[in-house]
């Protein structure tokens, strides 16, 4: 039980590495709290620079998502614990002790959760978040839609996992309420509104 609660407290501080805000530093970018949709992710930073710069950032917080999981099941830690861990590291991108408790909704490091459930998890979750992506053009409405999914996906393939990923899409559905209200207001920006 020591190490599980180590292992929580262990996610959320790398939870808290916001790498948006650190490589935006970096590359002399304005604080993305401060622009664009003023959310500290990949599909913000994107809006500010580039694809390679926004990429860097998608990378580095699907691995603060991946890590502590990945470690985690190494150590043998339950399936529940696990996503409690999980959910400790979405928790940490989303109020980032490093940052003023001001982060972003945790969409990229959710997967990076999700990711050693298995690949194939992975794939299907890559492919839907894509498929909505491409065909809306709200990246807000892919991720809510993908995380929706995700217990459905994870209960057709490893069902022992399908409570810890459902608080898991719950918290992330919860963390995007102003994009859905937006969304239904018709107000939501599109991601290819912005130049790349």
């Amino acid at each position: 039980m020591l190490i599980t609660g180590l292992m929580i407290v262990v996610a959320y501080i790398v939870g808290s590495i916001s790498s948006a805000i650190l490589i935006c530093r970096l590359v002399g970018l304005p604080d993305p709290r401060s622009t664009g949709s003023k959310n500290p992710g990949a599909t913000n930073v994107l809006r500010m620079s580039n694809k390679a710069t926004a990429a860097s950032v998608l990378v580095f917080d699907v691995l603060k998502g991946t890590i502590p999981v990945w470690g985690a099941y190494f150590l043998g830690i339950e399936p529940l614990w696990l996503g409690l861990i999980g959910v400790a590291a979405c928790l940490g991108h989303m109020y980032p002790i490093f940052f003023g408790f001001s982060g972003g909704k945790a969409v990229a490091t959710a997967f990076g959760v999700l990711l050693p459930i298995g690949l194939d998890l992975g794939f299907l979750l890559l492919l839907t978040w894509i498929s909505i992506a491409k065909s809306t053009k709200y990246s807000s409405l892919a991720a809510i839609v993908t995380v929706g999914l995700a217990p459905l996906y994870v209960w057709l393939l490893k069902p022992e996992y399908v409570y810890p990923v459902l608080m898991l899409s719950s918290l992330i559905i919860l963390r995007h309420k102003d994009n859905i209200i937006r969304l239904y207001k018709g107000t939501e920006p599109k991601i290819s509104k912005y130049k790349v």
